[in-house]
């Protein structure tokens, strides 16, 4: 999109205009265009696969445990290997590391869905599944920026989380019923075919390009990128502050965890407790599609910046209102309210990517993503925790209340360091 620039208006009164990128201007590229497909059907199949998981392991053991355990390994992985992973790729050409990735995934999805496979190495292949998914994100998040420039990166992220987020409420609203007409093993199976499709469009849409120079010429050791990759995000107090920005999300995304015991204080028979529980999952991500759309359309570049600190309080302030045990529709529209001010994650993530070097991106996304997953896990276990002792209503309230001190504290923190990256984002733009 052809920058604006301003007339030349005296003194006091002269003001620049910051041009905005549209939806429809970044669909046209081609590239971003075979980015979201794939990121599309590999999300549809990963819904379709978890719950075909979940009711694959249940039936073959009968223990909710074990189902939780398998559950579990879609966290552990990423934030085990995810930081050293990562780094692949600021080693390799991105589209290479992805397309290997999808490759890989498609053949472990497709062993998963032997019949015979035993419960031990299911578990294995469900980890590996996992792992594989930091490189390729890492990869992902470092393209995107190649492809899109400007406030483009800014439209793209916006739709990309805003499908996302449809994706998901689709597929977990429809995997049950698919898995039910064509069972879990064949669930699997179009899992992995959806690996495959994804790989076929990335070779084929999206342009190869060289791997990013080594510093001094010299690849450094996985171990070495990692901690080379942790002092560049942790040594930047502007970097930090951006991180704590996105690992804020461990306060607002706990309601999601323990939405069924929620819902059973809302609900009397098992049909209605289950109605209130798919309501409460999906109150956020609705929230967080409105204000994902409002953000990126409606807010300019540096608008958004300016207010990153103010919604990330508004992700966590309407949690607060739980303490009083309010009916149904008003705990809705607290949870899509939040969702809303969720949006600030958009601006952090523009932000981030104006601050680490192009050829470190991998490596720093790839930290951010493993430190991400890691505070919705802790964050989900022990409010799962504390609503046994205090119930569900205090403990959402609890978790409001203390994301919205941390979240003041980081948009003081922001106020204080966000000048320069403002600078930038207009020059980009205007």
């Amino acid at each position: 999109m052809a920058a604006t620039r301003p007339g030349r208006l005296p003194g006091r009164h002269r003001r620049s205009f910051e041009s905005q990128a549209t939806y429809s201007e970044v669909i046209a590229i081609g590239e971003f265009r075979a980015l979201w497909a794939g990121q599309c059907l590999s999300l549809l199949g990963d819904q379709l696969a978890q719950v075909a998981l979940a009711l694959l392991v249940f039936d073959r053991t009968g223990s909710p445990l074990a189902t939780a355990a398998v559950y579990a390994l879609t966290y552990l992985p990423p934030i085990i290997g995810g930081p050293v992973l990562a780094g692949l790729a600021d080693r390799y050409a991105r589209r290479t590391v992805m397309v290997v990735c999808d490759l890989v995934r498609a053949i472990l999805v497709g062993l998963m869905a032997v019949p015979s496979m035993p419960f031990p190495v299911l578990c294995v292949l469900v980890f590996c599944v996992v792992l594989l998914s930091s490189p390729f994100t890492a990869a992902r998040a470092a393209l995107l920026p190649e492809i899109l420039d400007g406030d483009r990166y800014v439209a793209g992220s916006a739709l990309q989380n805003m499908t996302n987020q449809a994706v998901q409420m689709l597929g977990f609203a429809a995997g049950a019923g698919v898995i039910a007409a064509i069972g879990a093993y064949q669930g699997l199976a179009l899992d992995a075919v959806t690996f495959l499709a994804s790989a076929l469009i990335l070779a084929v849409w999206v342009r190869r390009r060289p791997p990013p120079a080594p510093e001094n010429g010299v690849h450094a050791s996985m171990w070495a990128t990692t901690k080379a990759g942790t002092r560049l995000v942790f040594g930047d107090r502007r970097l930090r502050t951006l991180v704590l920005f996105a690992w804020l999300c461990g306060f607002y995304v706990l309601p999601e965890g323990i939405a069924v015991p929620y819902a059973a204080t809302l609900g009397g028979d098992a049909r209605e407790v289950t109605l209130i529980t798919g309501l409460l999952m999906a109150a956020m991500p609705t929230g967080t599609v409105i204000g994902a759309f409002l953000f990126s359309r409606f807010v300019p570049p540096a608008g958004r910046l300016r207010s990153m600190g103010w919604l990330a309080m508004l992700s966590c302030a309407p949690l607060i209102g739980c303490a009083l045990r309010p009916p149904l529709a008003v705990v809705l529209g607290l949870w899509i309210l939040a969702g809303v001010g969720g949006a600030y994650q958009l601006a952090a993530n523009t932000a981030f990517v104006q601050c680490v070097p192009p050829g470190r991106r991998g490596q720093a996304f790839g930290l951010v993503q493993s430190g991400l997953l890691a505070a919705q896990g802790a964050g989900i276990l022990v409010g799962g925790a504390a609503a046994q002792v205090l119930g569900p209503e205090p403990v959402v309230a609890l978790a409001g209340a203390a994301g919205l001190c941390v979240a003041a504290l980081l948009a003081v923190l922001w106020t204080e360091t966000r000048h320069e990256i403002i600078a930038r984002v207009r020059a980009q733009v205007s």
